[in-house]
């Protein structure tokens, strides 16, 4: 399952959207380019899961 998430660059502090694997277990990172200033950046993922239950 993946979703979408914003970051803004280190660089330009223009806002970037890329998609995030929510399959992936605890802390991701990887390499993307900022879609506008055109730089290399590492991403850090932290996956949060949120379990709830029907209490009745």
């Amino acid at each position: 399952m993946q979703k979408t998430a914003e970051y803004h660059c280190a660089d330009c502090g223009e806002a970037n959207l890329t998609f995030i694997d929510l399959i992936g277990e605890g802390q991701q990172s990887y390499l993307e380019d900022c879609q506008v200033y055109c730089r290399p950046h590492i991403l850090y993922i932290r996956v949060i899961e949120i379990d709830s239950e029907y209490e009745g």
